[in-house]
């Protein structure tokens, strides 16, 4: 008896060693550094390659703890058993590959001496990439003509650049439009000035000398309306122009397009026209024109022809059929919140109405299939990326992938289909497939392996309909290793925006996620009213109420969380960033519940928001009208979280880059001190050279921290 007793708990003990050993491990912060992004796909003609960049972070050389980012270019046969190779090297990185039609050659870019440039290199022979290009404005955006014996690219150019450019502005023209600088008449202030500086001196020797301040840096003098950059402040005026090249080392470019316009997107129709966007004989300042037009231009630079423009509205050029007799495009009105509509034109019946894709969707990455009959696209859709394709004779819609994985980028030839995806369990790999996505194959590893090893939580949907009639979808999330009947502190996550959207499918905020669950958090998430992915009305469903609709939806999904049992109302936490921030803030000063929030690079005041935030056109857009216009007045002061900050009495963390110029810094500075002035238990953190981008793209050390913080901040109290 005591023989069996004893084997009884020996077995115990072994069986739980075994199952100890068997644990997995818990995602860590510094898993960020390990992820591993696949993107820009691109399938050669016969479909036999693809070639592809993968995202890596690396350790910085001259510091130890920094990390920078390192892209290259990866290459993979489509056929079965084949391994991914890398063919690029070096830390300058290569991007926007795309295959020559015969499949023998890939040209990208990489940078030179602080610009991009395009390189050739020869798939079957290997080898170094050569330097095809040495444009002095750089080289980005390459396009193979359909013979293969040319390229086309676009160049940023610098007005003052241009003004005295010999080939671009031969004439040495000036503008048509003005300058807006005041006192000056015909754009004279362009003119170069060959006086020489002193202070001292008549007015244009110190207009010299002013110049030279500027040109040292001792002064920024802004005239134009758009002066902010996500950035910095600044009063650079750049133009967007055309160029081609022979695809043979020693060629020199040839400028398609000049004058003081930006003509950008350019795509082949055949081997001598091309197809772009542009404003062209505009006459007003590039600032104030909002629409953009679609144009063919022969490739010697003549017969330029505009095919669609229209006044208040936006033509988006997004691809052009294999034969060259389709365009696809998008149209939309100037500053409307709306869902812009996919089209067809005709090229060879330009006077023929464009057919019309009934989807109440945004689309991106548009392809044709190779016969011209079907065409291609990704969309943000209800939490996830999805693949769409559309037979043109039909022009209805399907959806060939799952919501709850997102389709980053993708592309097909020969019946070959290769795209990159996210998913809840591995944030980037690349698979094949047919057309119809009939057993993807996984032919990448960029992830999987680290992975194995890894304890991953997935997300549970819910839904309800709001008092709009309007079907809310969340997602929660779990601790990692959840146990019934224990109690767990429980995150409430709120996407930026608000025309975005949160999902399975989003792997932005995938190590955030997992973080946080790993720590034992329950972690919410959902796509209140004013999301994108849901359609338009449910898009404008926020106009003139950024407060309180959102947050009635993003309190109804907690409170439908919080039904379940297994979360600690005593430890509700809140974060957020961007509009997030926002909304963060005005749900605190309206309800009481949380034990501590966070908010990262918000907007809290919103007449301030006009005036600080590059971004600034969103106030008319979703408000209809201009801080100075008393009923618009009325609008933003009572939307605005900054008057209600009275009401704060949680532990508030506030987060903001001082670069960010999309929100503004001010409005992050504005509420820290009113809360600090009325007692409240705030805290503030800056982050040094951050822009908007920081959870995002930015510095990698700084996006640990940010998260490294909030999560520190919120362990203050979670007692």
């Amino acid at each position: 008896m005591i023989k069996n007793k004893l084997y009884i708990v020996f077995a115990l003990i072994a069986s739980v060693c075994c199952f100890s050993q068997q644990k997995k491990e818990l995602i860590q912060v510094t898993d960020l550094l390990k992820i591993r992004t696949v993107g820009d796909v691109e399938v050669s003609k016969d479909g036999q390659n693809a070639v592809f960049t993968v995202k890596s972070i690396i350790k910085n050389p001259e510091n130890a703890l920094d990390y920078d980012y390192d892209t290259q270019l990866w290459i993979a046969k489509t056929a079965k058993n084949s391994t991914p190779r890398q063919l690029t090297f070096g830390k300058e990185g290569s991007s926007s590959p795309v295959f020559s039609p015969d499949g023998k050659q890939i040209a990208f870019t990489r940078s030179v001496k602080g610009k991009s440039q395009i390189f050739l290199f020869k798939v079957d022979e290997g080898g170094e990439a050569v330097q095809l290009t040495e444009s002095k404005y750089g080289a980005g955006n390459p396009k193979w003509s359909p013979d293969g014996k040319q390229i086309l690219f676009t160049a940023s150019i610098q007005i003052n650049e241009l003004v005295k450019d010999s080939i671009l502005n031969p004439k040495k023209e000036l503008p048509i439009w003005s300058f807006e600088k005041p006192g000056f008449a015909a754009n004279e202030n362009l003119k170069s000035n060959k006086t020489k500086a002193d202070p001292n001196g008549n007015i244009e020797a110190i207009r010299a000398y002013l110049e030279n301040n500027e040109k040292d840096k001792k002064a920024k003098v802004v005239d134009k309306l758009q002066f902010q950059t996500e950035t910095a402040v600044s009063s650079e005026l750049r133009f967007s122009h055309i160029f081609i090249i022979d695809a043979k080392l020693g060629a020199k470019e040839k400028a398609i397009t000049k004058g003081f316009y930006s003509h950008s997107n350019p795509s082949f129709i055949s081997n001598t026209k091309i197809v772009f966007n542009g404003n062209i004989n505009e006459k007003r300042h590039p600032d104030r024109v909002l629409e953009n037009k679609i144009y063919t231009i022969n490739t010697d630079g003549t017969n330029v022809t505009e095919l669609l423009g229209a006044e208040n509205t936006v033509f988006q050029l997004l691809a052009v059929s294999p034969s060259g007799k389709q365009l696809a495009y998008q149209e939309s009105i100037i500053n409307n919140l709306s869902v812009p509509v996919l089209k067809i034109f005709s090229l060879e019946n330009p006077f023929a109405k464009s057919k019309v894709i009934d989807y109440d969707r945004n689309n991106n990455n548009v392809r044709f299939s190779k016969d011209d009959k079907q065409l291609y696209f990704t969309s943000s859709s209800n939490g996830g990326y999805v693949l769409c394709n559309v037979p043109l004779n039909t022009l209805k819609v399907q959806t060939l992938t799952s919501f709850d994985q997102g389709i980053t980028d993708y592309d097909f030839n020969n019946d070959v289909l290769v795209f990159a995806k996210t998913a809840v369990e591995n944030p980037s790999e690349l698979y094949i497939s047919d057309l119809k996505l009939k057993a993807p194959r996984l032919v990448s590893e960029f992830n999987t392996n680290w992975l194995k090893n890894k304890e991953i939580s997935f997300p549970e949907k819910g839904t309800f309909t709001n008092e709009k009639g309007l079907e809310i979808e969340y997602w929660v999330t779990k601790p990692a290793r959840f146990e019934q009947g224990n109690k767990y502190p429980l995150l409430t996550e709120i996407h930026g925006g608000p025309a975005s959207m949160f999902g399975p499918g989003d792997g932005s905020m995938w190590l955030e996620y997992q973080f946080f669950a790993a720590q034992g958090y329950g972690v919410l998430y959902s796509n209140p009213r004013g999301s994108s992915g849901y359609g338009e009305k449910f898009l404008r469903s926020n106009i003139k109420d950024w407060g309180p609709g959102p947050s009635s939806d993003v309190l109804t999904a907690l409170d439908k969380t919080v039904a379940q049992g297994w979360a600690d109302t005593n430890r509700l936490f809140i974060t957020g960033g961007s509009y997030a921030g926002y909304l963060t803030t005005w749900i605190i000063s309206h309800d009481q519940r949380f034990k501590a929030a966070s908010s990262q690079r918000g907007v809290y005041d919103l007449g301030t928001f006009f005036g600080e935030g590059n971004v600034w056109r969103m106030v008319p857009r979703y408000w209809g009208g201009y801080p100075w216009e008393e009923e618009t007045k009325a609008i933003l002061e009572r939307e605005s979280p900054l008057n209600y900050a009275q009401n704060i009495n949680i532990p508030f963390l506030i987060i903001h880059g001082d670069n960010d110029y999309r929100t503004g810094v001010t409005q992050s500075q504005m509420l820290y001190k009113t809360l600090k002035v009325l007692g409240k238990p705030v805290e503030y953190v800056r982050q040094p050279g951050a822009s908007h981008e920081i959870t995002r793209s930015g510095d990698n050390r700084q996006r640990i921290d940010q998260l490294l913080r909030t999560f520190e901040f919120f362990e203050r109290f979670n007692k």
